[in-house]
């Protein structure tokens, strides 16, 4: 099995600062696109942002210039830095990983449980 497990989430005041994190770990061959999503009560699960294995990111036109994601191959986690966060960023966020598992000819998709940011006007 392969485990997605998310952090970082909190009650933080508008135009502040929260920074979230996600590991992948277990049976894993190879980790490709991981990303952050989220999703709001009653509206439906949308991208934030995702990151390649070699680096290459894209963002909601809603988060960029104000989010940061990173990674870190060796550990296969991400990490999301949000800046000047605004109430409609209010959402559960979560980590969606992509990854190749031994002896498979497909890749995967794997989400974490999620972690609930809230941003207070």
């Amino acid at each position: 099995q392969v485990q997605v497990v998310e952090a970082g989430g909190g009650l933080v005041q508008s135009g502040g600062s929260l920074r979230l994190s996600c590991v992948a770990s277990g049976t894993i061959d190879s980790v490709y696109t991981m990303g952050w999503y989220r999703q709001a009560p009653g509206k439906q699960r949308d991208l934030v942002s995702e990151i390649e294995s070699g680096g290459t990111t894209k963002y909601s036109d809603s988060v960029k210039g104000r989010f940061t994601i990173s990674r870190d191959n060796a550990k296969n986690t991400i990490d999301l830095e949000m800046n000047n966060l605004k109430a409609e960023d209010t959402a559960v966020y979560y980590c969606k990983v992509i990854v190749a598992l031994p002896g498979a000819h497909y890749t995967y998709q794997y989400w974490g449980q999620g972690t609930q940011v809230t941003v207070s006007s």
